[in-house]
């Protein structure tokens, strides 16, 4: 089995989603930290000149705010459901409501519909609080 799977686990049966991060070096990059409440997972991406995409306005890269989005629902996903394998991405679908500026980002992801071999995740990203989503994502994916 390979490493990151053990820690992912290690971590989900400790309930200290924050160690899932070391498992996922691309968000442990991007300095996001993680904390539950309530059962969902609550991703926070810290503001850092290096995610700025659009330096005019400043505005955060669509891409980071995409993968917030898609790890938050993977994150979600290992965090609520007993599998013996990661879930895959199927696909993934991604809304820009606004603007990502620059400053602290907050993401969670809710499973919308799970079957025995497919999950669907809705996830969404807010900065001013979360009735004024700056995206938002529908995913697909495979389990086990």
């Amino acid at each position: 089995m390979p490493d990151y799977l053990e820690q992912l686990r290690d971590a989900k049966a400790r309930r200290a989603p924050q160690d899932m991060i070391r498992a996922i070096p691309y968000l442990d990059f991007l300095g996001v930290t993680v904390r539950e409440e309530e059962g969902d997972l609550i991703c926070v991406l810290p503001f850092q000149d290096k995610l700025v995409g659009n330096l005019t306005l400043p505005a955060l890269h669509g891409g980071v705010i995409g993968s917030l989005l898609e790890s938050v629902a993977l994150l979600q996903l290992i965090w609520t459901l007993d599998n013996a394998t990661l879930p895959r991405t199927i696909n993934t679908s991604l809304d820009f409501l606004r603007t990502g500026q620059a400053k602290e980002t907050y993401a969670r992801g809710r499973i919308t519909k799970q079957g025995r071999r497919v999950a669907n995740v809705r996830a969404e990203a807010w900065q001013d609080g979360p009735s004024r989503p700056i995206a938002a994502a529908h995913g697909h994916f495979l389990l086990g």
